[in-house]
Parts: structure tokens; C-alpha cells; sequence
């Protein structure tokens, strides 16, 4: 009667097989997890840039964060992006800018933008397109 059970081959391929798939599931979660906390950046640049608007119609001038009343310091909801803004000549311009922190600092997008004139990108501007960050 031939012996029951599986080889040592055959469980070596089983565990060869299940680490492929197990590395292949952790890049995928990974890149999702990367796109999920890149939207809290994008959300938190557009509260601002309306914040901002807002406060041209009033004043016919951009404010600083400390004016648009988020602090010196304005970082995302869950605390990965911290958000800056620029003012131009006599603050006729802006440019908001969200920075990556913690596990963020490692996204292919890096520093997100966006300005103004409502131009987004990310700074400086990576290989890949805007589509991708935005």
C-alpha cells in the first residue's frame, strides 16, 4: 500500500506558492493604502483653497492659516499631510501646499499642490502625471 499524505516537494511548492500570492496581496494593499491617505491630503487642500476664497471675497486678499483660522500648524484629519500655505506679492496669490508625514513619506507622490488658479500637481513634479495624484 503506497504511502498517504503529500511529499516534502509537494509542501514546499504549497508554501512557495502561498508566499507569492501573500507578497503580491501585501503590494496591492499597500498602493490602496497609499491612494486612501493621499485623498485625505487632496481633502484637506481643497477645505483650505475655499477657505481661502472665501476670504479674498471678504477681503479682496488671501489670508495666512492663522487668518483662515486653522492655526500655524494645519495637518489632515488622521494626521498624514501637513498643510502649508505661500502667499504671493501683496497676497493676490496662494499656493497650499500638503507634505507627506509618517507612513505617507514613502507615496510616489510626495508633496501635494495646488494654487490659485486652481493648478494641482504635486512639488516637484515626479515621472508620473498629475491624474495619478490627483
Amino acid at each position: 500500500m503506497p504511502g498517504r499524505g503529500f511529499t516534502l516537494i509537494e509542501l514546499v511548492t504549497v508554501v512557495a506558492i502561498v508566499a507569492v500570492l501573500a507578497a503580491m496581496a501585501m503590494s496591492s494593499y499597500s498602493n490602496y493604502a497609499f491612494r486612501a491617505r493621499r485623498a485625505e491630503g487632496r481633502e484637506m487642500l481643497m477645505r483650505v483653497a475655499s477657505a481661502q476664497e472665501r476670504y479674498f471675497t471678504n477681503f479682496n486678499r488671501y489670508g495666512t492659516l492663522v487668518e483662515l483660522r486653522f492655526g500655524n500648524a494645519v495637518a489632515s484629519e488622521r494626521g498624514h499631510y501637513t498643510i502649508a500655505a505661500t502667499l504671493g506679492a501683496n497676497d493676490q496669490t496662494f499656493t497650499l501646499s500638503a507634505t507627506p508625514t509618517r507612513a505617507q513619506l514613502k507615496d510616489k507622490c510626495g508633496t501635494l499642490t495646488i494654487d490659485n488658479a486652481g493648478a494641482k500637481g504635486p512639488a516637484p513634479a515626479p515621472s508620473h502625471t498629475n491624474g495619478a495624484c490627483w
